[in-house]
């Protein structure tokens, strides 16, 4: 028979020679463990916020499908191929142009190009457009092949009304355009013949491509350069910035915008600024006329790539 009692008295007497410490040691180290999944857990979180922020074109609540797309892409061939304005700005690269462009930064004159990535989008672009009417000032818009089949009439506004159409590549998805140098180059073809079919220039070439995420960089860093070497070839320069508002990273504010506007602008004579007009750049529109306001205090004029790669 069982003696639960004396199996209790053994029970508890081992319990009370347990030493305090181990079990204070012990509670340290799963707490310790606790905290190691934590910050693993919240750097996978971090990440993924990253990869979403890098690819900005998807930040539109409303972006359509590949086949939506290639639906669009078809009707917009067929509305313009019957309405080309015979008299708007054909860009010719020229080796003045080359050479402009290789120089962009070594000037006595203080020149400001403002330019937009991501674009057009259905709310800000028209926004921006406004504003740049209000101040007649000219602008350059890399635009996203995928926009540019989404908001046709927006690029077709951008394009008469004086503003230069340049390329961001058609996906801005990092994995897809930087799989190869040459998928930069079917990017970059994909998205000119869409910019042609919209404003009704057959003839249209930009010359001018933005990598999007910028030129550099350590991940595609071969990639990029190889496709530099193609684009080149191919009569297609390529232009980063030197200053910037920094409206797409993080989250901006009126003041954060300005101080960095500020800052990486300096004492530059030449200057090319880097914002966005895609969907959720709302403070972007918001602040553009203080930023405009700035550079004319500083004594900026303002040029498109239509001045110096021609």
């Amino acid at each position: 028979m069982v003696n639960y009692y004396g199996y209790e008295e053994v029970s508890l007497t081992v319990m009370k020679k347990l030493n305090k410490k181990k079990v204070f040691g012990l509670l340290l180290i799963i707490l310790f463990i606790l905290l190691i999944i934590f910050l693993y857990v919240f750097n996978i979180h971090k990440k993924m916020l990253k990869v979403k922020e890098e690819n900005q074109y998807a930040e539109n609540s409303n972006i359509i499908n590949d086949e939506e797309i290639t639906n669009q892409e078809t009707l917009v061939k067929e509305e313009s191929i019957n309405n080309i304005n015979n008299t708007a700005n054909l860009p010719k690269l020229t080796q003045a142009g080359r050479e402009n462009m290789n120089n962009i930064y070594n000037t006595n004159e203080k020149i400001a190009y403002i330019t937009f990535d991501d674009g057009p989008s259905q709310n800000i672009t028209p926004q921006i457009l406004n504003i740049l009417d209000q101040y007649k000032i000219k602008a350059t818009f890399f635009l996203l092949g995928r926009n540019v089949a989404r908001y046709p009439s927006l690029v077709k506004q951008e394009y008469e009304t004086g503003h230069y159409i340049a390329n961001h590549g058609y996906s801005h998805e990092y994995n897809t355009i930087y799989a190869s140098a040459q998928t930069v180059l079917e990017e970059y073809t994909k998205t000119e013949q869409l910019i042609r079919t919209v404003i009704g220039q057959e003839e249209y070439c930009s010359h001018l491509f933005r990598f999007p995420g910028g030129s550099g960089g350590k991940k595609y860093r071969n990639v990029k350069t190889e496709a530099k070497q193609l684009l080149s070839d191919n009569d297609i320069l390529y232009i980063d910035w030197n200053s910037l508002t920094n409206d797409s990273v993080g989250k901006p504010t009126q003041e954060s915008i300005m101080n960095d506007l500020i800052s990486t602008v300096g004492t530059k004579n030449s200057v090319v600024i880097l914002m966005h007009d895609a969907a959720t750049k709302q403070l972007t529109a918001d602040m553009l006329p203080q930023v405009l306001n700035y550079l004319i205090e500083q004594g900026y004029t303002f040029k498109t790539f239509y001045d110096i790669i021609m």
